[in-house]
């Protein structure tokens, strides 16, 4: 993420609300209900969550598994600032 990036007055209010930055508070919410449901919960639309996850340097990926087959995910996010 580069270092220069600019959070509009919106982003800024959401992450003011949340008490968390959207470059944690986003992937964990669609982690765990969607894009849509987050969306809904972040009070904006699907269109501007993914302009943000664009904006932002978040990747999303889909992934199918075949019943019985496991998907790990390992390591710390990193972000400049840290």
């Amino acid at each position: 993420m580069p270092s220069t990036l600019r959070k509009n007055a919106s982003m800024q209010r959401i992450e003011e609300t949340h008490g968390e930055r959207l470059e944690v508070l986003i992937p964990r919410l669609i982690n765990a209900d969607g894009m849509r449901v987050a969306a809904i919960g972040l009070g904006i639309s699907t269109s501007t969550l993914n302009y943000w996850c664009l904006k932002l340097g978040i990747v999303r990926q889909t992934v199918a598994l075949v019943p019985g087959e496991r998907l790990e995910i390992r390591g710390t996010p990193r972000f400049e600032g840290d």
